[in-house]
């Protein structure tokens, strides 16, 4: 979800100053994500992750003992070089050790280690751990794919997005790490944001002083974005969700900068803060480093840049495509003055606005990564597609934004501002004989969606989209909070803030749930006859509790479940929450 450009232009001029003060120096704190590199060589934990049917990446990050006064702190460039051990077992105390092996990691790479472990087992569950210098990492646990030739297994995961660490606890994170069900966890993008702690800070002021970024400024080179990964790793309850399950994700636009095209963002400005694509390139750098990221193949399939888009097999039941929607969009419609470059909510309907947004030249993901999409997922009964921003067409009203009641606008940023190519998609969707489920983060709240074939009352349905809710980026709620005075009772906003989804929801009639309110996480469920999301949020707000995002103790719990049944192409309120899975991996 996207701040307005005015509020950007503001929050960014008013960061310029202190920014320019901190660039000069940068001071290492040992709070927050340093704070880890004091702890021994493996106090950021472990992660895994793009688990495929005979293989995963392992990760960890391995700080050099202190040598001195200096300690190797994340983007510091200091510590030598070390040479870690790996193991991966069918045991948690690792009688079975199946793979081993070592590697040497250097400032160069941050002292992150990242292990492509080979030769597994289909739809298997292993434990991992790293050795180095007399010292052993904590267990992880992790599992290859259920892709294991004709044999038909359960598929089960978590899907985030949107986790900014100044707008909460992570709730959502520590829930899924307590679960024992999934497969894996889907992070859609938004694993963290480029703000800083001054004017442009976003989240509950609660919070200031207590959970605050690390950097303090904005993230502008190589440093700064190691750090703000470290900063996220270092958090106990992400910690403890990627320790016992492997993630599979793809970045959206703050883990660069708000709102990116191929050449710049919003939140970029070159006059003082120099190329947009040297910041990106240390920006993907870092996240190739601090990520469980598998990079596929770059030759043998056509793209532009570095490809990222990539697809998980599941057997006989389906396949996953993760698109990236980022690196080479073209940048987002301009209408002066209802938006700035870089995108934003524009009013529909006008000949300036309509040619460019049908303009068949411009694009979200590149031409060649659409091909790749449409030749993928076709053999299998479902079809999931990892998306950023919302595919299906969002007409806002108005009223909503304080605007005459006569116009309806759009946000440029999502699909809605690539008609040509959404179009595109969206009539290949309907003309495919699977059934497509469309898995999307960004707008900070749930949804069950049926992909309309066009956006009119007379749609027909061609497809499924289920949005998550936010880790905590804050959503309706948080947005109609900001527009009433201080001390308005949480009742009353959460009134408000279900007249605001209410009205969408009328505007739009393909969206079947929509909840504005909660922040969490969503469960997919697949199984040969359906797709099921369950939905699981944070409280609602109370005058005794206003913002669960402040409480650390705060939990998650199942709130509402959806559904497709195979061959529907529709969304129906599904009987309750999921139960045992059918299988259990080996």
């Amino acid at each position: 979800m996207n701040a307005t450009p005015s509020r950007r232009s503001i929050l960014k001029g008013a960061a310029l100053g202190a920014a320019a003060i901190a660039g000069s120096f940068r001071v290492f704190d040992f709070e927050a994500a340093a704070a880890p590199a004091a702890r021994g060589i493996f106090g950021y934990g472990v992660a895994s992750g793009d688990p495929l049917g005979t293989a995963v990446v392992i990760w960890t990050r391995a700080t050099p003992p202190c040598e001195g006064r200096q300690i190797a702190t994340p983007g510091s460039g200091l510590g030598r070089p070390i040479f870690v051990r790996w193991e991966v077992a069918r045991d948690e105390a690792f009688r079975h050790v199946v793979k081993r092996g070592g590697v040497l990691t250097s400032a160069a790479s941050d002292h992150t280690v990242k292990v492509d472990v080979t030769g597994l087992q289909p739809y298997t569950r292993y434990y991992y751990r790293f050795h180095a210098e007399g010292e052993t990492s904590p267990v992880g646990r992790t599992q290859t794919a259920p892709d294991d030739g004709d044999r038909l297994h359960a598929l089960r995961f978590g899907l985030v997005s949107c986790s900014n660490y100044t707008g909460g606890y992570f709730a959502a994170y520590r829930a899924l790490g307590q679960r024992t069900d999934l497969d894996f966890i889907l992070h859609l993008g938004d694993y963290f944001y480029e703000y800083g702690n001054g004017a442009d800070r976003s989240g509950p002021p609660e919070l200031i002083g207590i959970r605050d970024h690390n950097p303090a400024t904005e993230t502008l080179d190589l440093t700064a974005y190691r750090l703000r990964h470290a900063l996220h790793k270092a958090d106990p309850d992400l910690a403890l969700a990627h320790r016992q399950h492997p993630f599979i994700t793809i970045f959206d636009d703050h883990e660069v900068a708000d709102n990116a095209w191929d050449s710049g963002a919003v939140n970029h400005s070159p006059d003082t803060e120099g190329s947009f694509l040297a910041r990106r390139k240390v920006a993907y750098q870092a996240y190739l480093e601090w990520m469980p990221f598998r990079l596929p193949e770059q030759r043998v399939v056509p793209h532009r840049g570095t490809r990222f888009f990539r697809s998980f097999s599941f057997g006989p039941l389906g396949d996953l495509s993760v698109l990236e929607s980022r690196q080479n969009r073209t940048a987002q419609v301009d209408v002066p003055p209802y938006t700035t470059r870089g995108g934003g909510f524009i009013p529909i309907g006008t000949p300036e606005v309509d040619a460019q947004l049908n303009d068949p030249a411009r694009h979200m993901i590149e031409p060649e990564q659409m091909t790749w999409l449409k030749n993928s997922g076709r053999t299998k009964p479902w079809h999931l597609i990892g998306n950023q921003v919302v595919l299906s067409p969002l007409m806002i009203p108005g009223p909503l934004l304080n605007l005459p009641p006569t116009m309806t606008l759009i946000n440029s940023d999502q699909w809605d501002g690539y008609r040509a190519q959404q179009a595109d998609l969206v009539n290949h969707i309907a003309g495919g004989a699977n059934n497509v489920v469309v898995l999307t983060g960004d707008i900070h709240s749930s949804w069950a969606v049926e992909i309309p074939s066009k956006a009119g009352a007379d749609y027909t349905p061609v497809g499924v989209e289920f949005v998550c809710p936010s880790v905590t980026s804050d959503g309706f709620y948080e947005l109609a909070r900001a527009r009433v005075p201080a001390g308005t009772p949480a009742e009353v906003v959460v009134a408000a803030t279900r007249q605001i989804t209410g009205t969408l929801a009328g505007r739009n009639p393909w969206i079947k749930y929509l909840d504005g309110i909660g922040h969490g996480y969503a469960l997919i469920d697949v199984t040969p006859d359906r797709v099921q999301a369950d939905f699981h949020h944070t409280p609602v707000p109370t005058s005794a509790q206003p913002d669960p995002r402040v409480v650390q103790s705060v939990t998650t719990s199942h709130a509402a479940s959806w559904q497709t049944l195979a061959g529907s192409r529709k969304v129906s309120p599904a009987g309750g929450p999921v139960g045992a899975r059918s299988d259990e991996p080996a």
